[in-house]
C-alpha cells in the first residue's frame, strides 16, 4: 500500500536544509508540491535561487529520506516559476532561525513587487531595522552582504556586539 501525500509531506519535513540544519525543507517552503502520477511520486522543489550550490544535495537527501521508506518511484521536478520567495518561510520557521542565532527575513520585503515598502528602501529611500536575534536590538549594522551562505548577510549588534547573519530577503 503505498502512503498518502500527507504522510510523504511529513516525511520531507524531518530532512533539515544542508545549509541552515535547523530548518526543514518544507520549514523553507522549497517544496512546492508533492503527487502520485500513476505509480512514481513526483516532488517538486523550487530552489531558494536558480545557481543554489545546495540543490543537488537537497535532491539527494529527498531522494534519500523517501527511499529509505520504500518509495521506489520517484521524480524530483525542479520548477523555477514563480521563483521561491523568502515570504514563503513560516512563522514557526522564522522562530526556529531567530533561535539559532540568524536573523529571519523581515515580513513582506521580498523581491516580489507588491511593496512600496521594498519600491522606497531600494530607492535610498529607507533602512530595514534588522533585530538582533540574540538580543532583540534594532541597532544593527550591515557588515558585508555576504554572509556565510549566498542567502545571507552579515550584520553586527552594537548594543551587545555579537555578529549574527541576517536571511537576505529574495
Amino acid at each position: 500500500m503505498r502512503p498518502d501525500t500527507d504522510q510523504i509531506w511529513a516525511w520531507l519535513a524531518e530532512v533539515p536544509d544542508p545549509e541552515i540544519p535547523v530548518i526543514s525543507i518544507t520549514d523553507l517552503g522549497i517544496v512546492r508540491d508533492v503527487v502520485w502520477e500513476g505509480e512514481t511520486l513526483l516532488v517538486t522543489v523550487t530552489p531558494t535561487y536558480s545557481g543554489c550550490p545546495a540543490t543537488s544535495i537537497i535532491n539527494l537527501d529527498i531522494e534519500t529520506a523517501l527511499r529509505a521508506r520504500g518509495i521506489d518511484n520517484l521524480r524530483i521536478e525542479r520548477r523555477l516559476s514563480p521563483p521561491w520567495t523568502t515570504d514563503w518561510i513560516g512563522p514557526e520557521a522564522r522562530e526556529k532561525l531567530r533561535a539559532y542565532g540568524i536573523a529571519p527575513p523581515i515580513d513582506g520585503t521580498a523581491a516580489d513587487g507588491r511593496l512600496a515598502a521594498r519600491v522606497d528602501r531600494l530607492a535610498g529611500g529607507g533602512n530595514l531595522a534588522i533585530a538582533c536575534p540574540r538580543c532583540g536590538s534594532t541597532q544593527t549594522e550591515k557588515i558585508s552582504q555576504f554572509g556565510s551562505t549566498p542567502c545571507k548577510a552579515s550584520y553586527r549588534c552594537t548594543d551587545c556586539l555579537e555578529p549574527f547573519d541576517y536571511f537576505k530577503c529574495i
